[in-house]
């Protein structure tokens, strides 16, 4: 009876070598793993953009402390309220929602207080 030979689980080529490789070379290792890993990867880059545009529409909207805008404002910039990094709740009760160390308290009739998180910096 004849062993099998392995080959490479990217390109195919025979592996010359221990019997547990399963590359042929770093690249196909690579090569492999990427394509195995490219939907959740892309995933995790989209989801990371619109953090990413989240807290730069907090940040133009906010360069100081604490200010006040309206949701639309929000909305008409491209703010995704159902993307962010943390919740704060206050002891009083109110949620405080972040995009990393920028942050917003929903208010009523459509405003917001926007604030910056001094812990991060």
């Amino acid at each position: 009876m004849e062993e099998s030979e392995n080959t490479c689980e990217d390109c195919g080529k025979a592996l010359l070598g221990r019997i547990d490789k399963k590359f042929c070379n770093d690249s196909c290792r690579n090569a492999h793993y990427n394509k195995v890993n490219r939907i959740s990867n892309n995933q995790v880059r989209q989801i990371n953009r619109i953090l990413k545009k989240n807290r730069d529409i907090l940040a133009q909207l906010n360069p100081e402390e604490t200010t006040k805008t309206k949701g639309k404002v929000l909305t008409r910039l491209g703010f995704n309220f159902e993307y962010y990094t943390n919740i704060y709740t206050t002891k009083t009760g109110k949620i405080y929602y972040f995009c990393y160390d920028h942050g917003y308290l929903p208010l009523e009739a459509d405003n917001y207080t926007l604030v910056i998180k001094k812990e991060y910096v």
